[in-house]
């Protein structure tokens, strides 16, 4: 049943993206988070209360999840596959990462660059004030191409290893870190647990998606032997330890060069530049990257089926 619960999910975010009006468990874990770190508040020890943060918040999403999914399979055993297949679609972001990089190109197109660098702030860390229009493009791409692994690859390895519950606490991990894993004087050290415990999740599925991504530029007529090489070079330059590898693949998918000096928080950062500027930045290279964001999913949930099928 895994495997239909996963099918039917997939399709679930191809149809819904993430409905707005319905309960989405991502939005519980981050009020958990910032109820939890209000209380956390009153330690001295900042890095102790971010060990005790992150630990709270995966005993307890994991509790509810569990909880819930007995209960409605115990009410009917179709209630309960019909809430897992919700749990598994709330930690897909295919059709969400497609639809808002897709409204910020289209303000692009229509030479509105405030509005542009206005609904890029919303999908983004670094600030957008200052990027020109190959700037706002380039930005697009590299979301896309760290959010697939992030939000495509990443949950469907959780899901395929482990349901429902292994992603629902992946999607934890990956909020922890959105929220408190930055490097700023208030998240340094409460931070530090969010942060690492994500950079050891996202270890596999962003190589996962580095190698898929290769795979998929064939089909595409993208240059899959330049991706490989790209990736091979420059993955490993980033700062993030997972970031690069599918930044660095879709970089040479595409034959352009992302990466290079932003801004995060005020301060300037010297982000190292992924890939080589055999092409400039275009609208055109965003739609090839969506492409390339939609194969790779694809192919990562045939993988993952096959894999289930040889087990059980």
């Amino acid at each position: 049943m895994l495997g239909w619960l996963i099918l039917a999910a997939f399709a679930l975010d191809l149809v819904l993206a993430e409905p707005r009006r319905i309960p989405h468990p991502v939005v519980g874990i981050g009020r958990l988070i910032e109820k939890l770190e209000l209380v956390l508040a009153m330690l001295r020890n900042r890095r102790l209360a971010g060990v005790i943060l992150v630990i709270l918040t995966l005993l307890i999403t994991g509790a509810v999840t569990w909880g819930l999914l007995a209960l409605f399979h115990a009410m009917h055993p179709v209630l309960g596959f019909l809430l897992g297949v919700w749990i598994a679609f709330t930690t897909l972001a295919l059709r969400s990462l497609h639809k808002e990089s897709r409204e910020v190109v289209s303000w692009v197109k229509k030479g509105n660059l405030p509005e542009a660098r206005r609904s890029l702030s919303l999908i983004v860390g670094r600030e957008t004030r200052t990027l020109d229009e190959e700037g706002i493009i380039k930005a697009c791409i590299e979301t896309v191409a760290e959010n697939t692994s992030d939000g495509l690859v990443a949950p469907l390895f959780y899901l395929f290893i482990g349901g429902p519950i292994l992603a629902i606490l992946y999607k934890a991990i990956n909020t922890l870190d959105s929220m408190v894993g930055y490097l700023t004087d208030r998240y340094r050290e409460l931070g530090w647990a969010a942060a690492r415990i994500d950079d050891l999740a996202n270890w596999i599925p962003a190589r996962l998606t580095a190698l898929l991504m290769i795979l998929a530029s064939f089909p595409l007529g993208l240059n899959g032997f330049n991706a490989l090489r790209i990736t091979l070079r420059d993955a490993r330059k980033h700062r993030s330890p997972n970031a690069g590898w599918p930044e660095a693949a879709a970089a040479g998918a595409l034959g352009v060069q992302l990466g290079g000096p932003a801004v995060y928080f005020g301060e300037k950062v010297d982000k190292i530049t992924l890939g080589d500027a055999e092409k400039p930045v275009t609208i055109a290279c965003y739609h090839r990257m969506i492409r390339l964001m939609y194969l790779t999913a694809v192919l990562a949930l045939g993988l993952g089926l096959a894999v289930l099928g040889l087990i059980f």
